[in-house]
């Protein structure tokens, strides 16, 4: 949904999360009056009022989703002829494991809250459901972090002590580079990456290692690029936005939706 989300989306040299920059208004929905967002992992989040929203990891039984619906939502989150032959993973008792296996390197699941930053508002809202397929470069360097975060979460650590870890795996390399050309696809309707936005836009996200969202252009008025620059976390999230849902149908947002992700989402 990281997340940019929701969702952000998320990785790759981290050890927690810092503050999020900016964005611009959605470029989809452009209105006046818009805000700062903070684009997050499989969610992407604006500064609102909700730092003591979810203080704590709610019961886990509250994350979790049925079996066969958790397969759908995540082959939902790309076009069919990348999910159809993608692998397939769903959140068990200790972590995520593989339900389907694939064949095209791509993988697809639902992220949790608990894969945004670290000091992300939404990181224990379990109503974050964040469908999301990683391309083959994303599975083998920023997927890593998100399974092992989900570990640790279901393991009942906590916040900061998740954030602990997160550095910890950082500096002994446990946690690979970002790869060249990691991506991934955000393209469901069925998602859940925020509080205020739903499901937000259909999108695509690009992770860097950390860099400046000039150097692509990113939130400059009229661009289609937004930014989550992440210092701590060592990567810069690159969303763009797209005209139409994996199943074909076209992106119509309604009058009065949020401008990003993270204004309304």
């Amino acid at each position: 949904m990281k997340t940019a989300v929701l969702v952000g989306g998320l990785l790759l040299a981290l050890t927690g999360a810092g503050p999020r920059t900016a964005a611009p208004c959605d470029p989809l929905n452009a209105r006046p009056g818009c805000g700062p967002v903070v684009p997050a992992r499989s969610s992407v989040l604006p500064a609102q009022n909700v730092a003591t929203a979810y203080p704590k990891m709610a019961p886990v039984a509250q994350y979790r989703m049925d079996r066969a619906a958790e397969i759908a939502m995540a082959r939902s989150a790309a076009p069919p002829a990348i999910s159809q032959a993608a692998e397939i993973m769903v959140l068990g008792d200790q972590g995520y494991a593989v339900a389907v296996r694939g064949t095209n390197g791509f993988v697809c699941m639902v992220e949790r809250s608990w894969t945004a930053g670290i000091d992300d508002p939404v990181f224990w809202n379990p109503k974050i459901r964040g469908p999301i397929c990683f391309n083959p470069p994303a599975a083998k360097s920023y997927l890593p972090l998100a399974l092992k975060k989900t570990q640790w979460a279901l393991a009942g650590r906590t916040r900061a002590q998740i954030g602990a870890a997160v550095a910890a795996a950082i500096a002994s390399k446990q946690l690979p580079p970002m790869a060249p050309g990691a991506m991934s696809y955000m393209l469901s309707k069925q998602g859940f990456l925020n509080d205020q936005a739903g499901h937000w836009h259909p999108h695509l996200m690009f992770f860097v290692p950390f860099t400046q969202a000039q150097l692509w252009g990113a939130d400059a008025k009229g661009s289609p690029v937004l930014s989550d620059e992440d210092p701590k976390e060592g990567v810069t999230i690159f969303m763009v936005p797209v005209k139409a849902w994996s199943d074909g149908t076209p992106d119509v947002p309604a009058p009065t939706a949020a401008t990003t992700p993270g204004e309304a989402h």
